[in-house]
């Protein structure tokens, strides 16, 4: 079979950690990335999950913006975020 090249951008420390497990398991990035790309082939899918993040929506974003509009328009009260530990708060 015919190989030919592949040339891709990656974090340096990306590439430094890849490399590194790569090793661990007895192989090399060059056999890691034709694994991916095999996996990808056979099942026609990434071999892992893709989700993004709604809070970055342009729906959500522009209710943000409004939201925020809306508080600079009528003199809204800016609060602290205050982290809290759901496992304490059950049942409250």
């Amino acid at each position: 079979m015919a190989q030919t090249t592949l040339n891709i951008r990656i974090d340096a420390d990306v590439k430094k950690a890849l490399e590194e497990f790569c090793t661990s398991v007895g192989m090399n990035t060059s056999v890691a990335v034709n694994m991916f790309a095999k996996a990808v082939i056979r099942e026609q899918r990434l071999p892992f999950e893709v989700v993004s993040d709604s809070f970055y929506s342009p729906k959500n974003q522009n209710r943000l913006k409004a939201a925020a509009k809306r508080m600079n328009e009528t003199g809204g009260t800016e609060h602290d975020l205050v982290e809290v530990d759901d496992a304490h708060n059950v049942g409250r």
